[in-house]
């Protein structure tokens, strides 16, 4: 082979030089077989930007992806499609189109062909949401709900400031102020009241000196709480002489009851004060609360010129957000406080809890309800009672602290050891601790499973009917006996409008829990 002829075969030298490429950039270059890997092409404008496929924009795009994009799901939007056809139809049919909006009896609801009968619902929109509270005072339930919205509102917008003051105004100042406005306040509240809170006190007292101020003092205080405590268990369950005071008489084991709790309460700040004040900031707590208590029982013995109205009167939608909200409000503490106790390493404590935490949950809700109305006055001593709805509140609220307590358990056990350490590391106190590190993770963790409790207890409200409270399902059901009213349609109509407003409120509460998840989620954003 001559020397100056070029050759496709590689010698095997180790300094032949390379071809080189003749083409002119941005041109298109002739490029021979195994001469792609040393071409290199440059372009001298940018390729014009092309628009996406149609089929993958659009509704056209979404459908072919959510709908279409293989043959079983196209199998099922199939069958949907036709269910929706067969289904919707007929019910807007029956509540739009033919409906009867307006009337003045059954006689215009039971026309041929006639649908709903929404004419009843106007007739007796009134009693849906009031029940039979005077119509004169109205107002007043309308006046709370203001209030309630402008609470929740300020409460629930990130943006508003004042935070704090508006949960002291939506979880300490509402309840009482609704509470006057819708009974009209002017309680018969005697003397004895007042005397029993600081008695509760000077118990509470004694209990902090005995840990906080470990001494003979301290010990003999809670002996004496463990006296009074005694005492009034033996003037409610057993029969004792009456000692009369001013106009009025008490048992002998309550006066007794009285006198050792005070003494515990005093032996108590006695230990506290010789040990230093150790626990000084506790018992100001536990007085501060009593203070407290003392002037709402004075605010509602006051006479504010309002009519009173009693529970009975109550009923409807007033009914439903009455148990639901006191039953959220209060079972939120109570279950935090059990589930912290179910934690705890004092054994008195977590076996306490663990008790009435599988004690209410292995029992349905009817069960507590027929106990707090039935059973539970029979047990009080004589002459005391409770009104009927109080006790469906307290029952409704420790039932649902039940299952909030394994909620928040949840979330608890969640928690990494290494925050708890971390805490301690930087010198947090146990309460200092869960209130500034673990419970805020805790609860951001188990808002599903809050507010599903939340929505579970807003339903279950309509079982306050077994023991005669008629709340929004009760009074519509109620309202199926007027004759005057009687029609086909009548119980339908009723139902669906009752079930509209219980999903408003549901739905309402399931967005603002995703849209709390999504603000809240900090912990794994990129």
């Amino acid at each position: 082979m001559s020397a100056d002829k070029p050759t496709d075969a590689p010698s095997g030298g180790f300094d032949e030089p390379k071809p080189v490429d003749p083409h002119v950039p941005g041109e298109v270059a002739a490029v021979r077989p195994g001469f792609a890997e040393t071409m290199m092409y440059v372009r001298a404008e940018e390729e014009p930007v092309l628009p996406p496929p149609r089929g993958s924009i659009g509704a056209v795009g979404w459908a072919q992806q959510n709908l279409f994009s293989s043959i079983g799901n196209t199998i099922l939007t199939l069958v949907g499609v036709a269910l929706i056809l067969l289904i919707v139809p007929p019910i807007v049919e029956w509540a739009f189109i033919d409906a009867v909006w307006t009337g003045d009896s059954r006689e215009d609801c039971i026309v041929p062909g006639a649908g709903a009968c929404w004419a009843f619902v106007e007739a007796k929109f009134g009693q849906f949401i009031y029940g039979r509270y005077p119509l004169d005072q109205r107002w007043r339930v309308d006046l709370t709900a203001v209030l309630l919205i402008i609470g929740v509102v300020l409460m629930a917008v990130p943006r508003i400031p004042y935070k704090r003051e508006t949960a002291i105004y939506l979880f300490g100042i509402f309840p009482v102020v609704a509470l006057l406005l819708l009974t009209g306040g002017n309680f018969n509240i005697s003397i004895w009241s007042a005397v029993g809170l600081v008695v509760l006190g000077c118990i509470a007292t004694a209990v902090v000196a005995a840990f906080a101020a470990p001494s003979v003092p301290g010990y003999v205080a809670p002996a004496l709480a463990g006296l009074a405590v005694l005492a009034w268990l033996v003037s409610v369950f057993v029969v004792t002489p009456d000692v009369g005071i001013g106009a009025d008489g008490t048992s002998l084991a309550t006066l007794l009851a009285v006198f050792c709790g005070l003494a515990g309460g005093v032996v108590g700040l006695v230990a506290i004060a010789r040990r230093g004040f150790a626990g000084a900031r506790s018992a100001l707590g536990v007085w501060s609360a009593v203070g407290l208590l003392c002037l709402i029982l004075g605010i509602f013995a006051v006479d504010f010129g309002l009519s009173y109205v009693e529970t009975p009167l109550w009923g409807g939608l007033l009914v439903t957000l009455v148990v639901a909200l006191s039953g959220m409000g209060a079972s939120m503490p109570i279950g935090i406080a059990l589930a912290l106790g179910r934690r705890s390493r004092l054994p008195i404590v977590r076996f306490a809890s663990i008790a009435f935490i599988e004690f209410v949950r292995g029992v349905p809700l009817i069960t507590v309800l027929f106990m707090a109305s039935v059973m539970l006055p029979l047990f009080l001593p004589q002459g005391v009672n409770f009104d009927k709805l109080l006790r469906a509140l307290i029952g409704v609220a420790l039932f649902e602290a039940a299952y909030m307590a394994e909620v928040i358990r949840g979330g608890l056990q969640a928690i990494p050891t290494g925050q708890y350490e971390a805490a301690k590391a930087v010198g947090l106190k146990f309460w200092q601790m869960m209130r500034l590190v673990i419970l805020p993770q805790a609860l951001k963790i188990v808002i599903p499973g809050i507010v599903n409790s939340f929505i579970s207890l807003f339903k279950d409200t309509s079982l306050v009917l077994i023991i005669g409270i008629f709340d929004l399902l009760g009074i519509v059901q109620a309202n199926f006996t007027d004759a005057n009213w009687a029609s086909p349609s009548t119980p339908a109509t009723g139902y669906v409008f009752a079930a509209l407003i219980f999903w408003i409120f549901c739905f309402g509460m399931s967005r603002y829990s995703l849209y709390t998840e999504r603000r809240l989620d900090t912990g794994y954003r990129n």
